[in-house]
């Protein structure tokens, strides 16, 4: 009997000793960031506030008193040669975990690498939203919203500030996410606001330097509204161009992306047009603007790189939180031993954590459930750029697609009714 018990203790310590992994010398992360051409705007501050934060991190004891180690790939050299450089992080460098990309296209290609590489992969930035309604991916987690929620909080932003408006236009950039965010947002007008009416769609190319075409026609037309889901040199260059003709004077702006561009367009864009952050992405955050690590945080931002935070700063933000955050879970559920990748992959599921911002929750078809805030420009002493006021912080889970649905279908079962229905918590400017 004694040798029976002594046989089966062993084997309990030999299963125990199985799924328990060498502590290692460091986490090792790759991140994928515009780091060159006009997509950098986005790269290089994330870059910036990724090393912040992992300094701060490995502080204050690492991840379960491992420091984290990041190298960096840019994605600005292209595609081929980013998936090169993923390939090379993990089989050659060993790296624990991959955040990619900004870039939606790259996020398309490096889910299924990861896939076959078995490697924790987080998509820290890229809003496809067919990401995963089209796959079902082990290893892949979004640590933000997609272009969905983003679109639909806008248009309701739009319809809570603006309820009468009768004409919308739209001049967004010609490729995948400019023709993707506008047919979201159009299917999500027609059944929320059906008498709303199109009177002009542009998709101008990418990168183009002139929208002279474009505005001259939107000053003849005269819509209430223009949407722009453009970001970076090609919304900066609009604005402009449009703030210089007059037209914003004539129609208002609805800008989704518009937080990243504002400390750039300067004096450019006026008081009066809606703003998005692609989440509760603000340096002013008016649930934080008093948090001393929140301030802490924004003020050794702008110390190294001159500017404020943008809601790329706060997406890396957020990957990093979950990367943290699913491996303490891991380690905890492994009873205090380091864990195998597999466990810190199953840690992410259903795990919520907060970066910069609110709490974000992975869902279990690995979408991260994100709030998002709206708000419209205002013009304050001391500031040499728009600030945002009225601002409306809207409940992630109910204008994101539900598990398992495409947004496309869903998106046409919404009623006007819809627009009361989800939480939205207001706020003012305040200093």
């Amino acid at each position: 009997m004694l040798k029976t018990v002594l046989n089966t203790t062993a084997l309990a310590l030999l299963a125990t000793a199985a799924v328990a992994e060498d502590k290692p010398a460091e986490v090792k992360i790759g991140i994928t960031a515009f780091l060159s051409g006009p997509a950098s705007v986005f790269g290089e501050p994330a870059k910036a506030a990724a090393e912040i934060i992992i300094a701060d991190m490995n502080a204050n004891g690492g991840i379960g008193g491992v420091p984290v180690a990041a190298s960096f790939i840019d994605e600005g050299a292209g595609g081929e040669a980013l998936l090169s450089e993923y390939r090379r992080l993990v089989e050659s460098e060993g790296v624990d975990a991959m955040f990619a990309s900004i870039s939606s296209g790259n996020c398309t290609k490096v889910g299924p690498l990861a896939e076959d590489l078995k490697v924790l992969n987080i998509m820290w930035d890229c809003g496809t939203q067919t990401i995963f309604e089209e796959n079902d991916f082990r290893y892949s987690f979004r640590t933000q919203a997609n272009a969905t929620p983003e679109m639909l909080s806008t248009l309701l932003y739009l319809l809570k500030t603006k309820p009468d408006f009768r004409t919308i236009a739209v001049v967004n950039q010609d490729y995948a996410w400019g023709r993707d965010s506008w047919a979201i947002f159009s299917a999500a007008l027609k059944q929320l606001k059906p008498d709303a009416q199109v009177v002009a769609e542009f998709f101008p190319k990418f990168g183009s330097p002139d929208f002279s075409t474009e505005i001259s026609r939107l000053q003849a037309l005269r819509p209430d509204v223009i949407l722009s889901t453009s970001w970076g040199g090609d919304l900066d260059t609009f604005v402009r161009q449009a703030s210089q003709r007059g037209l914003t004077n004539t129609s208002t702006l609805v800008l989704p992306l518009g937080e990243s561009s504002l400390e750039r367009l300067g004096d450019a864009l006026p008081a009066g047009h809606i703003v998005g952050a692609r989440g509760d992405h603000y340096f002013l955050h008016p649930e934080k603007i008093n948090d001393p690590a929140f301030v802490a945080f924004v003020d050794a931002f702008k110390e190294k790189t001159g500017d404020v935070p943008t809601y790329p700063v706060f997406h890396v933000s957020q990957a990093l939180a979950a990367l943290k955050g699913a491996y303490e879970k891991a380690i905890a559920d492994n009873g205090g031993e380091w864990p195998s990748d597999e466990q810190v992959i199953d840690a992410l599921e259903g795990l919520t954590f907060a970066g910069l911002g609110r709490e974000v929750t992975i869902r279990e078809d690995h979408q991260g459930v994100e709030d998002q805030l709206l708000g419209t420009t205002i013009r304050i002493d001391g500031y040499d750029f728009a600030l945002l006021d009225n601002m409306m912080m809207f409940d992630g889970e109910p204008i994101t697609t539900p598990v398992g649905q495409v947004s496309a279908e869903w998106l046409q079962t919404l009623t006007p009714a819809f627009i009361d229905s989800v939480q939205v918590d207001t706020f003012q400017h305040s200093n």
